[in-house]
């Protein structure tokens, strides 16, 4: 009896405690409306800082906390007002984010934008963790610190106004990618949430096997999962094909040190870039080198480095390179005539003294070596009278 007064009196709490949450009021549509103008803002200048500091500022989280509580309950109204209020919340940040964009007019968005267009599994895992944690802080007040990191994990307001910023600027794929990357976070904090509250409690845990709503959060969820998958087998492809340009660019540029098969040495041959056109087939790795011999590398030396290169990978490529011939250009100027100016900056650096023991023959360099009027060795095309 005492149990099930207890536990009543826990779920009249947290339901009074959602209908707070839920409320759309002058708190929500300020911090809301601030969050957007920051999140937009420091998008446009592209500041992670700024984008960062629109995801504590933003109240999202807290309807979207309700939403869950209302569906693993079966509580409609609290769910209708739960999804008011983040509506109007996500039609005034898409909005004022349009306008913004529209005014800015920049002629492409840098890196904060672009890379909240290509959701994944990743996106809908943390997604999932976030929810969870954001709930058991609701559960448990010694824990309500985590929900400021929370609300960073798993960001709401920045992919809106991403979504709004495209739309401005008529990219219609990358505005539906923003959309994607909201919906995942949306769903994925509904889901972690029910998760999590299932497992905490026993009572949650049988009103969340009766749920219809909860059944209905998985199934959405679960529709995600086809999308997100082939963003992230496209990932793990491009991370792939990033690992196997890495190995042969270092395999390469091991060819140039190395005495039994090489372009040559580094002083006529400098590997500038290398780039790899998975399009085709076979792959074709294209090397631009800078040489100062036009003849090097030569065919048979570029011959052997793809046979190496195709021996050591599981596909065959093909090796092309692009030789950028360097001229070394510069007038012949008379000697310095021998003032003590000259000899003093001119004169050798002194020889370390020699080990005790040493022979005379290891303290004394050769007469070679010591020659100064020694004609200089030129590199190649170096113009001479």
């Amino acid at each position: 009896m005492d149990s099930e007064s207890a536990s009543s009196r826990m779920l009249r709490r947290l339901h009074r405690s959602h209908m707070r949450d839920a409320c759309l009021d002058e708190v929500f549509i300020v911090l809301s409306v601030g969050a957007s103008l920051i999140a937009t803002l420091g998008l446009l200048a592209n500041s992670a800082a700024v984008v960062i500091g629109a995801m504590v500022v933003a109240p999202w989280i807290m309807p979207l906390r309700a939403a869950a509580f209302a569906i693993l309950l079966g509580e409609v109204q609290l769910l209708g007002g739960s999804l008011r209020t983040l509506m109007v919340g996500v039609v005034s940040t898409t909005l004022l984010s349009l306008v913004l964009g529209y005014l800015a007019d920049l002629p492409r968005f840098g890196t904060e934008v672009l890379t909240r267009t290509t959701p994944n599994l990743l996106d809908l895992g943390i997604a999932l963790v976030a929810g969870g944690l954001a709930t058991y802080a609701k559960l448990r007040s010694d824990a309500v610190s985590s929900l400021a990191g929370t609300a960073i994990a798993v960001a709401l307001v920045p992919p809106v106004c991403v979504m709004g910023l495209l739309l401005s600027q008529q990219q219609w794929n990358e505005a539906v990618g923003a959309g994607l990357l909201f919906a995942t976070n949306l769903l994925g904090i509904l889901t972690g949430g029910l998760v999590l509250m299932a497992w905490k409690d026993p009572e949650f845990r049988q009103v969340f096997r009766r749920s219809h709503l909860s059944a209905a959060s998985f199934t959405l969820t679960g529709l995600l999962l086809v999308p997100l998958g082939s963003s992230f087998l496209n990932l793990l492809d491009r991370a792939q094909k990033d690992s196997t340009r890495d190995m042969v660019q270092e395999t390469i540029e091991g060819f140039l040190t190395r005495e039994t098969l090489t372009f040559g040495d580094r002083e006529t041959v400098d590997v500038e870039r290398v780039d790899i056109a998975w399009n085709q087939n076979p792959p074709v790795i294209r090397v631009i080198v800078r040489v100062s011999d036009p003849a090097l590398p030569s065919f048979k030396q570029v011959s052997a480095v793809q046979e190496e290169i195709n021996r050591r990978q599981a596909i065959r490529f093909r090796l092309v390179v692009q030789r950028t011939t360097v001229d070394v250009v510069g007038p012949e100027e008379a000697p310095n005539p021998a003032t003590p100016a000259a000899e003093q900056l001119l004169a050798p650096a002194p020889k370390p003294e020699p080990p005790l023991g040493s022979g005379e023959s290891d303290a004394v360099p050769s007469e070679n070596n010591l020659s100064v009027d020694s004609e200089p060795i030129l590199p190649p095309n170096f113009p001479t009278n």
